[in-house]
C-alpha cells in the first residue's frame, strides 16, 4: 500500500474513532442513558446462560464492561480508539483482532457494525476467533423503526451526528451474512419503541408505546439484540456400497455366448 493510501486509511480510522467518541458522549444524555439501561437489562439473562473460558467485547459504549454479569472468568474489552477510550484492556481494529483462531467462547458487538467501513468483514473476523458452538451477541439500531426514520430525516438535513450518521443494518441482512458464515440465530430481542426524544417529560408520557409496540409491532423496536451460535458441520465418511456388477455382466455374457453358440450350431437333420 502506498503512503497516500495508508494516510487515507488512517484518516478514515480517525474519523471512525471520532464518531465512536461522539457516540459515547450521546450515551451520557437522557435517551442514551435510558437505552444503556435497557441494553444491560436485556444482556443479563443471555450472558448467564453462556459458558466458556474466554469472552471479548469489541467496542465500548460508556467505557464500561458489558460483560460484568457474564459467568466466563476471562473477559477482555477491545476498542480501536486508543486516545479517546482509556478503559479498554486492548486496542485493536474490529476487523483484525489480535486473537488466535478458534479460541474465544463469546464475542459481544455493542453497536460496532453500524460505524465501521466493512461490517461483513468484522463478522468474518468474529467467525475466525470463535470456537465451534461459540456465540456472538450483536446490538444494533433498527432502520425499520422510529429510530430509523429519525436517522433518515437527519441525514436529509445533513445533520450527521451519532448515532444517526451510522449505517443501520436490517435484521434480514444481518441474518443473511450470519447464515453464509454458518451461524444459527438463537434469539432476537427488540427494545425501545418510543421515538428518541431528549425531553424527559415527553418520554415518560410515551411509556405506553413500549407495551403497544412489543405486542402489536414487535419487529419495529428502535434497537435489537441478536444472539447467534457458530455451527460447524462435521463430515462423516460413509463407506460406499459397491454393487457386484460382475455377476450381472457374467450372466449377460453367458447368455450372449449361449445365443451365439445356438445360432452357429448346425441344425440336425431329421
Amino acid at each position: 500500500m502506498s503512503v497516500i493510501g495508508r494516510r487515507n486509511q488512517a484518516l478514515k480510522r480517525a474519523e471512525i474513532n471520532q464518531i465512536r467518541q461522539d457516540l459515547r458522549s450521546w450515551y451520557t444524555r437522557y435517551v442514551g442513558r435510558t437505552l444503556r439501561k435497557l441494553e444491560r437489562r436485556a444482556l443479563v439473562p443471555v450472558l448467564k446462560t453462556l459458558f466458556g473460558y474466554h469472552a471479548i467485547q469489541v467496542g465500548t459504549l460508556l467505557g464500561d464492561d458489558l460483560l460484568s454479569t457474564s459467568r466466563i472468568a476471562h473477559r477482555l474489552v477491545m476498542d480501536p480508539d486508543k486516545n479517546g477510550n482509556k478503559s479498554s484492556a486492548a486496542y485493536a481494529y474490529p476487523d483484525a483482532l489480535p486473537v488466535l483462531s478458534d479460541s474465544v467462547d463469546l464475542v459481544v458487538l455493542p453497536h460496532t457494525l453500524e460505524f465501521e467501513r466493512a461490517p461483513h468483514e468484522i463478522l468474518r473476523e468474529v467467525d475466525r476467533v470463535l470456537i465451534p458452538e461459540g456465540h456472538v451477541v450483536i446490538m444494533g439500531f433498527n432502520p425499520w423503526s422510529l429510530w430509523g426514520a429519525t436517522s433518515f430525516i437527519l441525514r436529509r438535513r445533513k445533520e450527521n451526528t451519532p448515532p444517526w450518521c451510522g449505517h443501520f443494518l436490517t435484521l434480514t441482512r444481518l441474518k443473511d451474512w450470519l447464515a453464509l458464515l454458518g451461524f444459527e440465530v438463537v434469539e432476537v430481542k427488540m427494545m425501545f419503541y418510543r421515538p428518541p426524544i431528549q425531553q424527559r417529560g415527553i418520554m415518560r408520557r410515551l411509556r405506553f408505546i413500549e407495551k403497544i409496540g412489543a405486542r402489536f409491532f414487535p419487529n419495529f423496536g428502535g434497537v435489537y439484540m441478536l444472539v447467534a451460535q457458530k455451527r460447524v458441520t462435521t463430515l462423516t465418511p460413509i463407506k460406499p456400497r459397491w454393487r457386484p456388477r460382475r455377476s450381472l455382466v457374467g450372466k449377460w455374457g453367458e447368455a450372449s455366448a449361449h445365443t451365439r453358440q445356438t445360432k452357429n450350431k448346425p441344425e440336425e437333420s431329421n
